[in-house]
């Protein structure tokens, strides 16, 4: 039985998610098919344009992604002090780059006076807004319309293109996090599609190492031993993340077992995990169908936040306390 968005999100528990949006159709989202002799390529750089733009209105940044030939993975991270930190004109201009204003908020906006009732109509469609821009429902949902809309309109057709709601999964604590983006960032390099993330087309992490991170949640660049206070960075230095990813990268192309226990990355050995673990961690399936990862612990208050019993733990997960 499938549970409801509301039911999944707990913003109190964590702001980092795991969105998955897959295609239904044998024609491929963005890649070759080869029964039509047509390239979808060019699909790729709708979803990644659309991503980048529209994270841009929402309070909701983007961590990391990759855009496969079927399906796209993204990290996003919702933005609550910054959405209760925008005046109400600020919340219309991010408004606007998404929707229409309806007329009253038109003449809000340009100052004309309103009676006491079309004031208090405006408050709380403000207040709407606000929660709307903090939605990851919405910015899934605005994402796989748009992309929808232009692929049916190419393609001549109507009808369903993506395999259903998009599934998301939260992510608990630091090494579920970093969990996450390894798996993603290599996931180009897993199915085989490139040799190294710099050559990762339609990734996070390509754009990152072209210096080019805008638009992206960026990592954190206090001095190394300073505990970081900036909530608007990642709790990774790049220089440590990318260590891990070129080690992980190593495991995951050659089953290169001696890395396993030689050369670990500082990453592996600040959150005491096991690089065997890793190992594994980094292997396809992702535990995607989890509604949560994390601690044995985090587990525990997650379930308890959102009202459920219990959820089982992937056997493929990292073990921590």
């Amino acid at each position: 039985m499938t549970t409801s968005r509301s039911q999944q999100i707990c913003l109190t528990e964590t702001c980092y998610y795991h969105c998955i949006s897959r295609c239904v159709r044998r024609a491929f989202l963005c890649g070759y098919d080869e029964y039509s002799g047509k390239s979808y390529q060019h699909r790729r750089d709708w979803v990644e344009q659309q991503l980048l733009r529209q994270s841009q209105a929402f309070c909701i940044d983007v961590a990391s992604y990759a855009i496969m030939s079927n399906h796209y993975h993204v990290i996003i991270r919702v933005n609550p002090e910054l959405a209760a930190s925008l005046s109400a004109e600020a919340i219309l201009d991010r408004w606007q780059l998404l929707y229409r204003l309806d007329p009253l908020m038109v003449r809000f906006k340009e100052g004309d006076v309103l009676t006491d009732e079309e004031k208090n109509i405006v408050d709380n469609e403000i207040r709407r807004m606000r929660e709307v821009l903090m939605s990851i429902s919405r910015f899934m949902g605005y994402l796989n319309e748009r992309i929808a809309r232009r692929a049916n309109a190419e393609d001549g057709c109507k009808g369903r293109f993506w395999e259903g709601r998009f599934r998301s999964q939260a992510l608990l604590d630091d090494v579920a996090l970093l969990q996450c983006l390894a798996y993603v960032d290599l996931n180009p390099v897993r199915a085989g599609i490139s040799q190294n993330p710099l050559q990762s087309e339609y990734t996070s992490i390509k754009r990152r190492l072209a210096c080019d991170s805008s638009g992206l949640l960026e990592f954190k660049t206090d001095k190394a031993g300073k505990m970081s206070e900036n909530y608007n960075e990642l709790p990774f230095h790049i220089k440590d993340y990318l260590e891990l990813l070129e080690w992980s990268g190593c495991i995951i192309q050659g089953d290169k077992r001696e890395f396993i226990t030689e050369n670990a990355p500082a990453l592996i050995d600040k959150f005491v995990l096991e690089p065997a673990r890793w190992h594994t961690a980094m292997k396809p399936p992702l535990p995607w169908h989890q509604k949560a990862l994390g601690s044995a612990r985090n587990i525990k208050k997650y379930c308890e936040a959102i009202g459920q019993r219990w959820l089982r733990q992937a056997d493929y997960a990292l073990n921590y306390t």
